[in-house]
């Protein structure tokens, strides 16, 4: 029985074609992350706009919130001081009425034995009063200088408020000019995040967190790496040229496209960059 050979044409036809498929499974993997990375530097851009004003609102927020706390504590030492010349007032009223009764017994009194006695109690007496003049005059002290502390304080937070205000004021002024904008990228973010395979995602997310610039994914710039600008060798720029796998830099990792790449997703965004 005569064996018939098999057709070389099908098989080479069909190992063109696996080769395209993922050449395009390759290409659009490559374009939609590099338009992801575009999206992603425009909010980066929009958000530099603002600046360091969102963390001198949060410092001068913080400083407001240390002041009125401050100031709660002196106002309950002040609190306290007068509870406690009440208290002293208190204890000299019970002397003086004290000593009036002793001084009343000592008209009654028949020997001095209970002169003495008396005498002893007036004297003491007159002594606690001393004394809770004493105190009263301290705390009397203490409650000045806590009011004068809270002034200090008072005025600190109205110039701590006024520049809160007018920072808040800067800073609502630029999210409401940059909003409408950054919710359209972040709406583009989360319908092309849709359409990549979540382990990219998830690698580009990887990478882009771990640079200070955000970059994940560039292009190759006079024969470098556009993100940390080490060279790449010609065979490995016609690897990323050819589309055939995703390719990352060798010294910083990120993912590497080439012109064409970028220039297809540059493209495909050109309304809202």
């Amino acid at each position: 029985m005569e064996t018939k050979p098999k057709d070389s044409t099908n098989i080479d036809a069909t190992n063109l074609d696996t080769e395209s498929i993922i050449k395009k499974t390759v290409e659009d993997n490559l374009t939609s992350l590099y338009k992801l990375q575009l999206i992603y530097s425009k909010i980066d851009k929009i958000r530099v706009i603002r600046g360091e004003l969102p963390l001198e609102v949060r410092d001068l927020e913080d400083a407001c919130s240390g002041i009125n706390i401050r100031i709660d504590k002196f106002k309950d030492m002040i609190n306290d001081f007068q509870a406690q010349i009440e208290e002293k007032q208190q204890i000299m009223k019970k002397a003086n009425a004290l000593i009036l009764r002793y001084k009343e017994q000592l008209e009654n009194i028949k020997n001095n034995r209970e002169f003495e006695a008396l005498t002893k109690e007036i004297d003491y007496q007159n002594l606690e009063i001393q004394l809770s003049e004493k105190k009263i005059k301290e705390f009397n002290i203490k409650i000045t200088e806590k009011q004068e502390e809270i002034g200090n304080l008072e005025n600190e937070y109205n110039i701590f408020k006024q520049e809160l205000e007018q920072k808040e004021t800067e800073l609502n002024t630029i999210i409401a000019e940059t909003k409408k904008e950054e919710t359209l990228l972040l709406d583009k973010i989360k319908q092309l995040e849709e359409s990549i395979e979540p382990r990219l995602v998830n690698a580009f997310m990887r990478i882009r967190n771990s640079m200070r610039n955000g970059l994940s994914v560039v292009k190759i710039e006079r024969d470098a790496c556009a993100g940390c600008f080490s060279k790449i060798s010609p065979q490995r720029q016609l690897d990323i040229r050819m589309h055939k796998k995703i390719i990352v830099c060798e010294f910083c990792g990120r993912i590497l496209v080439d012109d064409e790449i970028a220039s297809i997703s540059e493209d495909l965004l050109k309304d809202i960059l």
